[in-house]
């Protein structure tokens, strides 16, 4: 008879199948399967029903198989959102501001959130806290106040007011969480180029900046999302004579939906939906890995 005792070796290739199949059969294990699954149905079930519906008919979609697959697979119904319906104008309309807005952001975000993070000087707390305030009040309550400031500045239905705008509603998050991010970077390395001679600009562009990457990536991820999906925030800079030209996607699909009930482009609507979402999917399957990584790197630190 074999020693366990005196093989540890033997022990502990016994033991591993016992634990693997001990996990195997805890009941809590098939559940949180069955409850992530579901959670996963509901999640993609609508996006993949309004993908099929994009390309179907308005007979196919209410009085046929609104569930079964298309008979037919045409485009032509996103050529018909995108020229009828100028979808393609507003996207590329939110291309243009979304891509500025961002980077405007993540630039004087990152710069605010480092002094403040790596900087000791009076005030430091109360700007800190004065940026993070702007996280406990909802957008619609700016709405009023936010129309009379940009009629004031003449920035109405502008592409500059309305980057300024998508900019200042950002600038909470982004020093929110660039802050707490920057404080887990290893003071060392910045006090080593200090010594050697480098300047504040240089220590933030060339060692911070790229040290600080999977967090930069993270919240620009979020911004470009969370501007994108902006509705409220357009409406109100994007209006009065003309204003339709510079829509971005959103009141574009807005737009659509409410002429599809007296029009029953029900199948274009769908389409501009199925373009104003893949864009986004496709950034967070790219950029998966880099949101995670700067998601957790201050936990692990």
């Amino acid at each position: 008879m074999t020693d366990l005792k005196s093989n540890p070796s033997t022990a502990a290739a016994t033991s591993v199948p016992a634990a693997a199949k001990q996990r195997k059969l805890n009941p809590l294990n098939g559940v949180a399967h069955i409850a992530l699954f579901l959670w996963a149905l509901a999640t993609a079930g609508p996006l993949i029903w309004v993908l099929l519906a994009s390309f179907k008919n308005n007979t196919e979609i209410f009085l046929g198989k609104p569930f079964a697959m298309p008979e037919h697979f045409s485009f032509k119904t996103y050529a018909d959102a995108w020229n009828e319906a100028h979808i393609g104008q507003y996207f590329l309309n939110s291309v243009f501001v979304v891509l500025i807005s961002t980077a405007g952001t993540m630039l004087l975000g990152a710069m605010a959130a480092y002094v403040l993070a790596r900087y000791k000087f009076p005030g430091n707390r109360a700007i800190y806290y004065l940026f993070v305030s702007g996280l406990a009040f909802p957008t619609f309550m700016a709405l009023a106040p936010l129309f009379g400031i940009m009629q004031s500045l003449n920035l109405l239905n502008t592409y500059t007011g309305l980057i300024l705008v998508y900019i200042a509603y950002s600038l909470s998050f982004t020093v929110f969480f660039l802050v707490a991010f920057f404080k887990t970077l290893p003071a060392e390395i910045d006090e080593a180029a200090m010594v050697d001679g480098a300047g504040h600009l240089r220590r933030f562009f060339q060692i911070m900046m790229p040290m600080a990457k999977s967090g930069l990536i993270s919240i620009t991820i979020f911004n470009i999302v969370g501007q994108w999906n902006q509705y409220l925030l357009p409406v109100v800079v994007m209006q009065g004579a003309g204003a339709d030209s510079k829509w971005v996607l959103t009141q574009g699909i807005a737009n659509i939906s409410t002429s599809a009930g007296y029009h029953a482009e029900w199948s274009t609507l769908f389409a501009a939906l199925t373009l104003s979402i893949l864009p986004m999917i496709v950034v967070y399957a790219i950029f998966q890995r880099q949101i995670q990584a700067g998601l957790t790197a201050g936990a692990v630190k």
